[in-house]
């Protein structure tokens, strides 16, 4: 018979393997996630630490209505958006920019194609130049392969919002690829 004590413990150590695998599967689509929110790497990868921190504190919440990865996603969505409605954001310049298109393109080797790697950096160039509530949508659909219906819960929208801001975040794309305005 286990004791309180060995029981817990037991627990614990669920916990911690269950975390352990959550950031070895998702660490980095989480930080290019919140990246994709602060363009800060440092911030960003703070911010990361800060939600394997949570879902350990929360787990014992999460009520199975959606996958791990979703509730993840989610906690790391809010923590962005949270920092960036924070008093230090909006009061505080920083001086380091990250760098985006280091963390969203995967750079295949030194001898990949030039051409192609120039394209795929405007496109990301683009895709961040757009409205937050236009590059999350396109983030978690292109980037992450979020069905609507999932992105609709991520973000906690109508399904006909998150259809609405994938067409108009497309038309901008294609508005700024033509020489049109954004």
């Amino acid at each position: 018979m286990h004791t309180y004590y060995e029981k817990t413990e037991e627990k614990e150590m669920d916990k911690e393997a269950l975390l352990t695998e959550l950031m070895n599967e998702y660490g980095n689509g989480v930080l290019k996630l919140i990246f994709s929110y602060v363009h800060q790497q440092d911030i960003a990868e703070d911010l990361a630490q800060e939600v394997f921190v949570k879902v350990y504190q929360k787990i014992d919440q999460f009520e199975q209505r959606a996958s791990l990865k979703t509730w993840l996603y989610r906690i790391a969505i809010n923590s962005s958006k949270d920092y960036l409605k924070s008093w230090h954001t909006k009061n505080v310049q920083t001086s380091e920019e990250g760098n985006m298109i280091e963390h969203m393109v995967d750079l295949r080797t030194p001898e990949s194609n030039l051409i192609e790697r120039t394209e795929e950096e405007e496109l990301v160039t683009k895709v961040l130049s757009l409205p937050l509530m236009y590059k999350e949508v396109i983030y978690l659909y292109y980037y992450e392969e979020y069905s609507i219906q999932e992105i609709s819960e991520l973000l906690q929208i109508n399904k006909n919002t998150v259809k609405t801001r994938l067409f108009q975040a497309r038309k901008k794309l294609k508005q700024s690829f033509v020489g049109g305005v954004n």
